[in-house]
């Protein structure tokens, strides 16, 4: 079962990420583990809008590689 997009706002959803970091972690991980989270986000908000492919879609393109 697909799990529900985040209830918080994005600003909590970056410190609550941050927060799970080790204390030693550099700038350039942070960075990066916002981006994913960002990136899952827009992700979930395009499947609420509908705006996904169907697996044969998603074949057909890579066939067209």
């Amino acid at each position: 079962m697909p799990e529900e997009p985040s209830m918080q706002s994005p600003k909590q959803d970056a410190l609550d990420t941050i927060q799970q970091l080790p204390d030693n972690v550099d700038t350039e991980e942070m960075i990066y583990r916002l981006y994913v989270l960002e990136n899952i986000r827009r992700g979930q908000q395009d499947s609420v809008e509908g705006k996904t492919q169907s697996v044969a879609e998603v074949l057909k393109d890579i066939q067209s590689w």
